[in-house]
């Protein structure tokens, strides 16, 4: 059960719900705002963190009330009953992970029988920048790399959090991870490829070895580096002269708005400026290699 805006809500108080999934992993993610009463009594099957970004979010969990404010962390485990509410004019805002079972149980190292959130209410202000990070990445349909990335950074916090020491440092990578992974990228730069995929293809220990040995060899995440690549391919593409459209989807952006939003960031021109004109932004990406 998500949170649901009440009838008697109205446009002024400009109440909203933006829902996100990962429908082949499993996760949702929930950007919401709410005015007075936000959602009655209810639990979930999934592990929640949120944090809330701005007003005081007061919920009921764990045999009292709590008022969580920018900033913090709420941490509810499956089953644990809980409401929402606003207790200022202005509302509150917040967003919320809801992991799987099986998800926690794997990153836990195989079982979830002795662990538990010690408090439902927390100021880890570096697991509230990754739980918003993480919900950013979902609502927005990043890449998978960047979403697969932005999780990595939740669950090394929730370590802290779950009864289990913090994960332990990765070993370094054997020789050739990274540029057996960036092969592989430029390879398959307009497919969608996830952090796990791309560590077996490296052959690396696991997905966090990897991208430690990739930021050490190029200076940049492996989602940085793929956008890099598509960002060439587009420039390449609207040389032919193609359509801004095709050259986005031949890319692998998601469509044409994607593509000129990272082009704007990287170049700081609109694909179509950069169509009409010269410039003097290389094609390849030598500097990385």
């Amino acid at each position: 059960m998500f949170p649901r805006a009440m009838d008697n809500a109205t446009p002024a108080q400009s109440d909203f719900i933006h829902l996100a999934r990962d429908g082949a992993r499993g996760f949702d993610a929930v950007t919401a705002q709410f005015h007075g009463h936000a959602y009655d009594m209810h639990h979930h099957d999934e592990w929640l963190v949120g944090v809330t970004h701005c007003g005081v979010q007061d919920f009921f969990c764990r045999g009292r009330r709590r008022q969580s404010t920018a900033g913090r962390v709420i941490l509810i485990e499956p089953g644990e009953r809980h409401d929402g509410q606003a207790v200022q004019a202005d509302g509150f805002r917040y967003s919320m992970l809801y992991l799987p079972q099986d998800w926690i149980r794997q990153e836990m190292g195989g079982s979830d029988a002795d662990i538990g959130f010690r408090d439902t209410l927390t100021d880890d202000r570096l697991l509230g920048q990754a739980i918003a990070t993480a919900c950013r990445a979902l609502l927005h349909k990043a890449p998978q790399l960047a979403v697969d990335a932005a999780r990595d950074q939740v669950v090394r916090r929730l370590h802290l959090h779950l009864g289990r020491a913090p994960l332990p440092p990765t070993a370094p990578a054997g020789a050739g991870v990274a540029e057996r992974a960036m092969d592989y990228l430029q390879a398959r730069f307009e497919h969608p490829v996830g952090l796990e995929e791309l560590a077996r293809a490296a052959g690396a220990a696991d997905r966090f070895q990897l991208t430690r040995a990739f930021r050490r060899r190029y200076g940049v995440s492996p989602h940085a580096c793929q956008v890099q690549l598509r960002l060439a391919q587009a420039r390449r593409l609207l040389r032919l002269p193609m359509p801004p459209a095709q050259a986005a989807a031949a890319s692998g952006f998601a469509d044409q708005s994607h593509m000129g939003r990272w082009f704007r960031r990287a170049y700081g021109i609109t694909p179509a400026t950069f169509q009409r004109g010269r410039t003097n932004v290389p094609d390849g990406i030598e500097h990385l290699l």
